[in-house]
C-alpha cells in the first residue's frame, strides 16, 4: 500500500471506532440507569454526584470489533492471544465495577493476563538497551520484568482514573505518540491497534467531559483495559527499538517509554511511597493524586485534565529530541524533573494554608497529616455527630474547602 492508502485506511478504522463507541454509550448509559450501576463516591472521588459507570463496555467493544476487522489480512498472529488477554481484564474489570473485587484478586487476573501475553503471544521485554548496564536478557528476568511492567502500569491507570477526561485524555496522547512512531517506522498492525483504540477512546472522552444527559465513567472496565493494551504496546516499542539499523529507530527505548507514560508512572509510586509512609495500603483511597492538588487549587475538572495532558505533552517531547542523551541521563531528568512538576502544587497549597489541620477529611488531600489512626478517630467522631453536621453534597463540600 503506498502513503494515501495507508493514511485512508488507519482514518477509516478511526472514524468506524468513534462511531461505534459513540453508539455503544448511549446504548451503556440508559442500561446502566436502568439497572441503578453507578459510581458511589468514595474518599478518592473528585464528585458526590452518582453517575452511570462502565464506559469501559463501549471502549472494549468498539475496539475490538474495529481492530479485529481492520487486521483481517495483516500479519499479526499474537492477536488471538491479545484478545483473550483483553478479554479476561474486561470481564475482571466488570465484575469489579459491579459488585467489587479486592485488589489482591485483581492483580491475580492481571498475572495471569500477563501470563497468556507472556507465554503464547511471546510479548515480552528480551533487551534493556543497556539499562543498568544491561543489554540482552534471559527467559526468567524477561519474564519478572514483563510480569512486573504490566502490574505496574495497569495499576498506574487504574488508580489515575480519578476525574473527567485524564485516563482516557492521556491515553490518547499515548496511544497517538505510538501510533505514529509504528506508522513511520513500518510496524502498520500496531498502527492500527493505536488508531482503533483512539477512535474507541475518544467517544467515551465526548460523553465523560461533555456529556450532560449521557455522562458516565470508565469504570475499572475501562481503565484496566487501557492499562493492559498500553503496556502491549510499551512492549512492542521497546523490542522494536533494538535493531537500531531500523528507520527511524529511537535509542534509550525504555526510558522513552518512561517518558511517554511520566505521569501515571511517576504520580503512582509517589502516592502509594506517601501512603506506606504513613501506615496505609498503597491501595487505599485518598486525595494525594496530583489532580487531586490541582482541584485543590481551583482547578476545574477539565481545566486539570487539559493541564496534565499539556505537561505531559511537553515531557514527552522533550524525551525524543533527548534520546540520544543515554540511558542514564534521561533516567535521570525524568524522575528529577517529574518529581519537582509534581511537588509544586502541594507547595502552594501549603503556602496558601488552604487545608485546614484539624478538619481530617482536608487531610486525604496532602501528605501532612502524620497520626492516621488519630485520623481515623477524627473521622469516627464526626461520623457520630453527623447530626449536627451538614450533608456533604458537591455545594457544600467545594464551599467547605474555600477552593472555589
Amino acid at each position: 500500500m503506498n502513503s494515501l492508502q495507508i493514511a485512508i485506511q488507519l482514518f477509516t478504522i478511526f472514524i468506524l471506532a468513534l462511531c461505534i463507541s459513540l453508539y455503544v454509550l448511549r446504548i451503556v448509559v440508559h442500561a446502566v440507569n436502568k439497572l441503578g450501576l453507578f459510581d458511589k463516591p468514595n474518599a478518592r472521588s473528585s464528585t458526590n454526584k452518582t453517575i452511570p459507570t462502565l464506559g469501559g463496555i463501549a471502549i472494549f467493544f468498539s475496539f475490538v470489533f474495529v481492530t479485529t476487522i481492520g487486521l483481517h489480512g495483516n500479519e499479526l498472529p499474537e492477536w488471538p492471544y491479545i484478545l483473550v488477554a483483553i478479554m479476561l481484564i474486561f470481564f475482571v474489570g466488570l465484575k469489579d465495577d459491579i459488585v467489587s473485587l479486592t485488589p489482591l484478586k485483581k492483580i491475580i487476573a492481571q498475572i495471569i493476563a500477563a501470563g497468556i501475553l507472556i507465554f503464547l503471544a511471546e510479548i515480552r521485554f528480551t533487551n534493556l538497551h543497556g539499562l543498568l548496564g544491561i543489554t540482552e536478557i534471559g527467559m526468567a528476568p524477561s519474564i519478572l520484568i514483563t510480569g512486573f511492567t504490566f502490574v505496574v502500569i495497569i495499576n498506574a491507570f487504574n488508580l489515575m482514573d480519578g476525574i473527567d477526561g485524564l485516563a482516557s485524555g492521556l491515553s490518547i496522547l499515548i496511544s497517538l505518540v505510538f501510533g505514529s512512531w509504528f506508522l513511520v517506522s513500518g510496524h502498520f498492525e500496531y498502527a492500527m491497534i493505536c488508531f482503533s483504540l483512539i477512535g474507541a477512546i475518544s467517544g467515551f472522552f465526548y460523553f465523560n467531559v461533555y456529556g450532560k444527559e449521557h455522562k458516565i465513567f470508565m469504570g475499572d472496565t475501562g481503565s484496566l483495559l487501557l492499562g493492559t493494551i498500553i503496556t502491549i504496546l510499551v512492549i512492542r516499542f521497546n523490542e522494536f527499538n533494538i535493531d537500531q539499523t531500523q528507520p527511524y529507530a529511537i535509542s534509550s527505548a525504555p526510558v522513552i517509554s518512561f517518558g511517554i507514560l511520566s505521569y501515571p508512572l511517576i504520580d503512582t509510586v509517589r502516592v502509594m511511597a506517601i501512603r506506606i509512609k504513613h501506615r496505609r495500603s498503597p491501595f487505599s483511597a485518598d486525595r494525594n493524586h496530583l489532580h487531586h492538588r490541582l482541584l485543590a487549587l481551583g482547578f476545574s475538572h477539565i481545566q486539570a485534565t487539559y493541564t496534565i495532558i499539556g505537561a505531559n505533552t511537553i515531557f514527552i517531547l522533550l524525551v525524543f529530541i533527548m534520546h540520544t542523551y543515554g540511558v542514564l541521563r534521561l533516567t535521570a531528568y525524568i524522575t528529577l524533573v517529574g518529581s519537582l512538576l509534581f511537588m509544586i502544587p502541594a507547595f502552594i497549597i501549603r503556602k496558601k494554608k488552604l487545608i485546614k489541620r484539624d478538619d481530617p477529611f482536608q487531610q486525604l488531600l496532602i501528605p501532612g497529616f502524620s497520626d492516621e489512626k488519630e485520623r481515623r478517630r477524627s473521622v469516627s467522631r464526626i461520623k457520630r455527630h453527623k447530626a449536627d453536621l451538614h450533608p456533604l453534597t458537591r455545594q457544600t463540600f467545594l464551599q467547605k474547602f474555600n477552593l472555589w
